[in-house]
């Protein structure tokens, strides 16, 4: 059990966050919410649209059950709003008086329109950092642009280097763009957080979904720069001297990560692996091949195909545990490729206190999340509440912290307002 001298939550607990992103700036939130700042997720009545997105608790289809909505708005509270209205945006700019950040994903413009830009917002909180989340940025020729993920992916070059050589480009699984566009704009945010504890003055932190995709995508840049030319993709082979060589193989229940390579790790590699092979006796012509000699430039694809064909029969005996475990006891160096089931299950992670359970009442039940973002010997964060139901925290923000009424609460819920 690990005893922390102080806890990194003390650091912003002090400091609220108006959080109006759509899944496009989740991420930003969560991170400031797991570090302990106030995250107030402000919704439009009725429900953020992207209490929609699937999978569901149960397969419900639920605006209150999203999944998606659960993993990317733990530790934040939640109230309605609809900053349209007249009544909505008075309402907006006394929280704003209060607050310390606020997070957008809207349009450019948008906010200009309904008189909620940083440059007039500012003027009744000086202090306040507006990080503001689009595909294309604030400003250039892109910037009116509609995004998606597909689209970020595309225009920030990381698809064109995904994928198998002779087939198309390929999108990544899971919206990557809208986590990697959080987690810089969470960056940004803390960067203009330490300027405002030097000089006591705000700023508006511009994050394009785009650039980010690009940082991502670190190896694209060096090649155009230093070589020239694009980077090409590779899938699950790579052209190494005269032919093409596998990383990714099939087993009995899954997949094993295995690098075909030269030089001394190739020969300590391939003797034990012609060994364990040999012992079953399916090794063949690897026998007769003198490792140490393997000069990798000059191998025909037929050879290659050759050994790969035997090594490929003998991981289709095996399970990518017992390939794995049987790895770490000759030496060799083969992994499996986990299946979030592995993932979830991992011995390592629990072993670290990587999952928590954070209880749901409405559900009558508890459910696991991801712990932390880091562990320290000195400082801690966690994930402890679960993300908000619809309007669940009107009560205690627009009664306690602002002090509406009764009757001023009611007759702004009944005209839709909150």
């Amino acid at each position: 059990m690990r005893e922390a001298a102080w806890d990194i939550r003390t650091l912003l607990s002090p400091y609220r966050v108006l959080d109006l992103t759509n899944e496009t700036g989740f991420m930003c939130g969560k991170m400031l919410a797991d570090l302990g700042a106030d995250v107030i997720k402000v919704e439009r009545p009725g429900g953020d649209d992207s209490r929609k997105i699937g999978p569901f608790y149960n397969n419900i289809s639920d605006s209150q059950k999203s999944l998606y909505w659960f993993a990317y708005n733990t530790n934040k509270r939640g109230i309605t709003l609809d900053i349209e209205s007249l009544a909505g945006r008075n309402i907006f700019r006394t929280l704003v008086g209060k607050a310390d950040f606020i997070l957008e994903t809207y349009a450019p413009g948008y906010l200009d329109k309904l008189e909620l830009s940083y440059s007039s917002l500012k003027v009744l909180n000086p202090k306040l950092i507006m990080v503001s989340i689009t595909p294309f940025g604030q400003t250039g020729p892109y910037k009116d642009r509609k995004g998606a993920d597909i689209v970020h992916m595309a225009e920030g070059g990381l698809m064109y280097i995904t994928g198998d050589p002779d087939r198309p480009p390929l999108r990544m699984g899971g919206n990557q763009s809208h986590f990697l566009a959080g987690i810089h704009a969470a960056a940004g945010a803390l960067i203009a957080h330490y300027y405002r504890m030097l000089t006591g003055q705000g700023q508006h932190v511009d994050i394009s979904i785009q650039e980010a995709v690009l940082r991502f995508g670190y190896s694209i840049l060096p090649w155009i720069a230093g070589r020239g030319i694009s980077e090409t993709r590779r899938g699950n082979v790579v052209l190494r001297g005269n032919a093409y060589q596998r990383d990714v193989w099939s087993c009995k229940d899954g997949y094993v990560l295995w690098r075909f390579m030269g030089g001394i790790w190739g020969v300590q590699d391939w003797t034990a692996l012609v060994k364990w092979i040999d012992e079953k006796g399916k090794a063949g012509i690897l026998k007769e091949v003198d490792w140490a000699t393997i000069d990798m430039s000059k191998l025909s694809q037929a050879e290659v195909d050759s050994w790969n064909n035997i090594v490929q029969d003998f991981f289709n005996d095996h399970t990518k545990d017992e390939i794995q475990n049987e790895a770490l006891k000759r030496g060799l160096k083969i992994l499996k490729v986990y299946s979030p089931k592995d993932v979830f299950e991992s011995s390592h992670l629990q072993s670290r206190g990587y999952w928590t359970h954070i209880e749901h009442p409405e559900l009558n039940r508890s459910i696991t999340y991801p712990a932390f973002i880091f562990l320290s010997n000195e400082t801690s964060c966690a994930v402890n509440r679960r993300a908000p139901l619809i309007g669940e925290h009107n009560d205690q923000i627009y009664k306690k912290d602002i002090g509406l009424s009764l009757l001023e609460a009611e007759k702004l819920k009944k005209d839709c307002i909150i």
